[in-house]
């Protein structure tokens, strides 16, 4: 699915939450795929102009202007440790409203748009004592013979984060 598709899909209309329903945007970070709610996002777009913001953490690329709105852009390679990489034509930008904050997160590509059943999501694993391993991911979604690891996009980026990068970039 093009990154134009993906804009001008329905699953990005806000009117019809029972649609969105367990659907999930498909993207690629490194070797991984991920599945990031459709309900949380609003946009895709090609990889633009950002602008660095000093006294943010190293993950905070900067920000962008999205149709006159600011809006801090998060690189997800860095958020989840990994090295960062020469940004290519498939390289976007996916926005996400969280707790009504939008935020930018580059992504390595986005492929589709899935609907994956409730009955097919299994809990997030844990392998810590106290509970706190695999804190980013929702649960972990059955397609077929792969394994979708679904993000807990509130929890990528705390509340307090949140507030600390909005005030970072106002």
């Amino acid at each position: 699915m093009s990154k134009e598709e993906m804009q001008d899909s329905d699953f990005f209309d806000e009117t019809d939450d029972e649609i969105q329903e367990n659907k999930f945007l498909m993207c690629k970070i490194g070797e991984e795929t991920y599945g990031i709610d459709i309900q949380h996002v609003t946009d895709i777009i090609e990889l633009q102009k950002i602008t660095e913001v000093p006294d943010m953490p190293e993950y905070v690329r900067g920000v962008i202007n999205l149709r006159g709105k600011v809006i801090p852009v998060i690189d997800m390679r860095l958020r989840f440790g990994m090295d960062s990489k020469e940004f290519d034509d498939r390289t976007v930008i996916t926005v996400v409203n969280i707790k009504s904050y939008s935020i930018g997160f580059i992504i390595d590509t986005a492929t589709e748009v899935v609907d994956i059943p409730e009955k097919d999501i299994d809990p997030p694993p844990t392998f810590q004592e106290n509970g706190e391993g695999n804190k980013y991911i929702a649960g972990l979604g059955k397609l077929e013979d792969q394994v979708i690891i679904l993000l807990d996009m509130e929890k990528l980026v705390g509340e307090k984060e949140i507030e600390s990068i909005q005030s970072g970039v106002s």
